[in-house]
């Protein structure tokens, strides 16, 4: 029978499916029941330091430097007790894989957190730099080198593994990657899924689109997935956002990915989900007479692809205008 056995970022996984940060993880409880279910490691709740920042500025205004700024350490000092209390309670009834989860977008007191996370016991660390550059005055490349910085410096004061977890917003994911794995990251996850605003035009107000992915989303992680395990293979990559089914899993892996970050899946289905998709990605593999996952990683990816690279494909016309209906 197929082994479903995998490693990513230095940890080994039972099977490559992976809960990613969200409320699903956000107590011991319901992650056990995730172990339960067949998960292969979990990502817990992030903490957020744009929240984080919102809640301390909130208990501003009392007339005192001094009380403002204890007041603000304080809510940063209680968010990270919160999430320390959860990484030593999860670890304590848990076996898999425990990621604890900063989403920051500046380099400043997030490298402490991070210390203070593997001190408490969390088997890697995933970094979420989510921020939309929108100045004018922006200088091209200083977003790129502002993930490396802060991987440098949590780098000099961690020993577990540190994932960092990109958005799609960038020219070139590539040579972000190839500097990230110079410079001590153990995994990228792509991509990480940006709230999307949206109007409502009865009352003029502003609300959100759907937060839950869709397997369409999958297409563009597969693109760079592919792309990125050909031209930086030392490097290893999940996939989060559009896996909603086997067959996801098993295009995940074929583009050169070890592991898939879910999450709509399970808030939809359910955790039975889980055990859905490793029995059929059993079977598949069963079926094809691989006997591990390894045998197929990176099987599709633009290494196998030839001289006419269809993940290196932008114009629709060029490639399909002799096409007839």
């Amino acid at each position: 029978m197929a082994q479903l056995k995998t490693t990513f970022a230095g940890l080994t996984l039972e099977n490559p499916i992976i809960i990613s940060s969200s409320g699903l993880t956000n107590s011991a409880e319901k992650i056990k029941k995730l172990e339960e279910a067949g998960a292969g490691a979990v990502v817990l709740k992030s903490v957020f330091e744009e929240q984080i920042n919102m809640q301390a500025g909130s208990m501003q205004g009392y007339g005192s430097p001094e009380a403002d700024d204890y007041l603000g350490a304080y809510v940063r000092s209680h968010a990270l007790n919160e999430h320390i209390s959860l990484i030593q309670e999860t670890k304590k009834i848990c076996k898999i894989p425990v990621i604890a989860s900063i989403n920051c977008y500046s380099d400043n007191e997030w490298v402490d957190f991070a210390k203070t996370m593997e001190d408490a016991g969390a088997d890697a660390l995933e970094i979420n730099i989510l921020s939309l550059q929108t100045t004018k005055d922006y200088a091209p490349g200083t977003f790129e080198q502002r993930h490396i910085d802060i991987l440098r410096h949590i780098k000099k004061v961690v020993k577990v593994p540190v994932i960092m977890k990109l958005g799609y917003n960038f020219t070139n994911p590539i040579m972000l990657i190839n500097q990230l794995y110079a410079n001590g990251a153990a995994a990228v996850v792509l991509f990480n899924r940006f709230y999307q605003p949206d109007f409502n035009i009865d009352t003029l107000s502003y609300t959100n689109t759907n937060v839950m992915s869709n397997p369409s989303e999958l297409a563009d992680r597969l693109r760079w997935t592919a792309i990125a395990s050909a031209e930086v293979p030392q490097m290893n990559y999940a996939i989060s956002g559009g896996v909603h089914c086997e067959k996801g899993v098993i295009k995940s892996i074929l583009a050169g990915a070890s592991a898939v970050e879910i999450c709509s899946v399970i808030y939809q289905y359910g955790s039975k989900e889980i055990e859905k998709m490793k029995k059929e990605l059993t079977e598949w593999m069963d079926d094809k007479g691989y006997e591990s996952l390894q045998q197929f990683k990176g099987k599709m990816n633009a290494c196998a692809a030839g001289d006419i690279n269809p993940f290196e494909r932008t114009q629709f016309m060029k490639y399909f205008s002799n096409r007839e209906e």
